[in-house]
């Protein structure tokens, strides 16, 4: 007869939250596979639309791997990336308050799809001390339910998580969504303070790969700063 040295609790674990977890990752895949699929019929739709010659303001997809995505829309470049692990909102988090997740702890479980926003130009110059900027994040649970955590226009009501399940057409309005408002924003000129003093090796870099930090001012909190 074989000792039972197991223990009960750790069984537990790995036969519900691991196989929920497994169960989670493989539904934020598949929604990212689909959001691939979707930047690029809509970067062949908008090219075609435009039907404008000038091809520097044409939009580019390019698939950068399992997890990572990118679309190139005029001098922004938006990168879509999957996290691969599963995460479970703090107990502070809103979405503790709705009836969906209050009758079903498991529900809390999610994976995440972060969306953001660069400038095309740090990339195709190699502007290593660049920044971007996280406009979105997309949250998946095990019942393919969503919501959308962003800025204004891009950030859904908590109260909707368990209501809708994420689709093509979901997907697609978050791409257009998260692509307006990038475009909305642009550069400001730098405060002369902060750029008036540059040492030597700085500008053997900056001649050497245009590297002088540059980012956009989107002031992105995400819900924080959302009361107009």
């Amino acid at each position: 007869m074989v000792k039972k040295i197991a223990d009960e609790k750790i069984l537990m674990l790995l036969n519900v939250k691991s196989i929920l977890k497994q169960h989670i990752y493989e539904n934020t895949l598949s929604v990212f596979n689909t959001l691939k699929e979707v930047l690029s019929e809509l970067t062949a739709t908008y090219n075609y639309e435009m039907n404008n010659p000038d091809t520097r303001i044409k939009l580019e997809y390019s698939d950068k791997g399992t997890f990572d995505a990118q679309m190139k829309i005029a001098g922004d470049l938006l990168v879509f990336s999957m996290h691969t692990n599963i995460f479970q909102f703090d107990r502070d988090h809103a979405v503790w308050k709705t009836s969906y997740v209050s009758n079903d702890h498991l529900t809390a479980y999610c994976g995440i799809i972060n969306i953001f926003n660069f400038l095309n130009d740090s990339f195709k110059y190699n502007r290593l001390d660049d920044l971007g900027y996280l406009i979105a994040r997309i949250f998946i649970n095990k019942d393919m339910c969503y919501f959308v955590e962003g800025k204004r226009q891009l950030g859904f009501l908590y109260n909707n998580f368990g209501r809708e399940k994420i689709n093509r057409e979901v997907i697609t309005k978050i791409v257009n969504t998260a692509a307006s408002y990038s475009l909305e924003f642009d550069l400001l000129v730098p405060p002369y303070d902060t750029v008036k003093i540059i040492s030597v090796e700085q500008m053997i870099q900056k001649i050497e790969n245009s590297k002088i930090m540059t980012a956009k001012r989107l002031g992105f909190r995400f819900n924080a700063d959302d009361v107009s």
